[in-house]
């Protein structure tokens, strides 16, 4: 084996935990070329020698003390036809796999495009419907939506390495579109948390988990940057479906208003049902079941607590930024619906920029700027304009500053809170094996989704806590980033070093 491979192989990012591996696949930015991911010809006579000692360990000739199974190189030279790593291909484009992106960016329009307009749904129940409960309670339903959003991934994302996408988005779309056509007859709590928490939560992960999932099969060097693009499509959706629900309301009511955003649904789930796909094989007797072993690697603990403070912090903002402009009487009503939109024009660019950068610069340096410039317009932007409008209230006079602080925190957040959906699969794709990806994928997000279980809730006492005074929520928010940048800032630095120059 030589040191010039033929064919595509995986590109220069590095992909994988093993260390001997990573250290090959780190490099500079000044005057770096492309690195490769195939063995030099030191490793390769070191890694033929290990396969003689697996093979003869298994035909009784050699010691059995050799540390952990043979590679899965060791197999396929033994009549294994499971392509190894160092022997997959990524088209990194074509029409088969752009089209891929596209289904996927069809799946994230009505899956994400609906939990990014929940904030529209709880400014509404909240004055009509289930004007009697408190912000906390109607909190619940919401968060039970998120939960499940990312917790079903637990299952699905093994299945999805097992058995491919197909059964799971038709199944994630029968789910959905129950939920959003059940919705228009919804009069009770407890219809509300089964119809929108339930079973539009449950939908949402079978969508979007495969969706994700199947854009790993077809890029690896410009794979940011495919997420991205089909991510986006989860904050175009959160931009016309506020619109679309605010125009709606006042002229064909809630019933006919949540059927014909259905219909809108059916259109999207169609072409994501014909597009989304998956390319390599399944992995060999790999079982359904959540690998929690991972977790002995530090790197990943530490990615899955930087993403579990994101997903703490990311929905209070979506979920309770058109009701704190409502009470702020900073704007009329009509804008103040208006406002999640505009929180989603910034967070479409944030969704594919990053990512477009992240395979430039890296995936983990990349989540590090965006990280701090959540965290910087949280506690700079939002976290003042509520204590000026709280001040405000107590002397019945709005505040005049707070509308600028608002519209531009929605604007800068928007797009930095982009990156959340978009980066956070290449980052935990970095540290593992494509054909596993998706194990690691749902493993995380079993531990993510107990923060989104709770982060609506908890900035909904904190609201009642400090009567109806939101500076609470947004202090609460600008922490949880804190603590996500502190995670991934370790992550990076233990893979990378502390030279800024290292791309990672």
């Amino acid at each position: 084996m030589t040191t010039k491979d033929k064919g595509s192989k995986p590109g220069p990012t590095p992909h994988t935990n093993r260390p001997s591996l990573l250290q090959d696949s780190t490099f500079d930015l000044p005057g770096t070329a492309h690195a490769s991911l195939s063995l030099n010809t030191a490793e390769a006579a070191r890694h033929e020698e290990k396969c003689i000692q697996h093979q003869d360990v298994e035909s009784g000739k050699g010691p059995a003390d050799l540390h952990g199974p043979p590679s899965s190189s060791c197999s396929a030279r033994s009549g294994n036809t499971v392509p190894t790593k160092d022997e997959v291909t990524y088209p990194e484009g074509g029409l088969k796999a752009w089209l891929v992106v596209l289904g996927s960016f069809s799946g994230m329009l009505a899956a994400f495009g609906m939990m990014n307009t929940i904030g529209t749904f709880q400014a509404y129940l909240r004055t009509h419907q289930l004007a009697q409960y408190t912000d906390s309670e109607i909190g619940w339903i919401f968060s039970v939506y998120v939960f499940l959003a990312f917790f079903c991934g637990v299952q699905i994302g093994p299945v999805f390495d097992a058995k491919g996408p197909r059964l799971l988005v038709i199944l994630g779309s029968i789910l959905l579109l129950m939920s959003i056509f059940l919705l228009g007859i919804c009069t009770k709590y407890w219809h509300f948390l089964i119809v929108f928490g339930i079973l539009g939560g449950t939908g949402t992960s079978l969508i979007f988990t495969p969706a994700i999932s199947s854009i790993g099969h077809f890029f690896l060097a410009k794979r940011a940057n495919a997420t991205g693009i089909a991510a986006a499509g989860g904050s175009i959706g959160g931009i016309f479906m506020p619109l679309m629900l605010q125009s709606l309301f006042p002229r064909v009511g809630w019933a006919w208003t949540t059927r014909i955003l259905g219909f809108v649904f059916v259109v999207l789930l169609v072409l994501a049902n014909l597009l989304i796909r998956s390319r390599l094989p399944g992995k060999p007797g790999g079982s359904v079941l959540p690998d929690f072993k991972i977790f002995r690697d530090p790197a990943f603990a530490l990615t899955t607590a930087g993403v579990f403070f994101l997903e703490w912090g990311l929905f209070v903002p979506i979920t309770y930024l058109t009701s704190y402009a409502l009470s702020s009487r900073a704007m009329s009503s009509t804008f103040a619906y208006q406002l999640i939109a505009i929180f989603n024009t910034g967070s479409t660019l944030g969704r594919w920029a990053p990512g477009y950068m992240a395979d430039r610069l890296g995936r983990f340096n990349t989540m590090v700027l965006t990280v701090v410039l959540c965290a910087v317009s949280t506690l700079a932007l939002w976290l003042p304009a509520a204590f000026l409008s709280d001040t405000a209230s107590r002397h019945s006079e709005p505040s005049s500053a707070v509308f600028g602080l608002v519209v531009t925190y929605s604007l800068l957040f928007g797009f930095a809170s982009g990156s959340n959906i978009s980066l956070t699969p290449v980052c935990i794709g970095q540290l593992c094996d494509t054909e596993e990806y998706g194990r690691y994928y749902a493993t995380c997000y079993t531990i993510v989704s107990f923060g989104t279980l709770t982060g609506i809730p908890i900035a909904g006492s904190l609201l009642t806590t400090s009567n109806g005074a939101y500076w609470g929520v947004a202090l609460f928010t600008g922490l949880c980033y804190l603590g996500a940048l502190v995670a991934f800032v370790t992550v990076r630095v233990m893979k990378a070093g502390w030279s800024m120059k290292t791309v990672f």
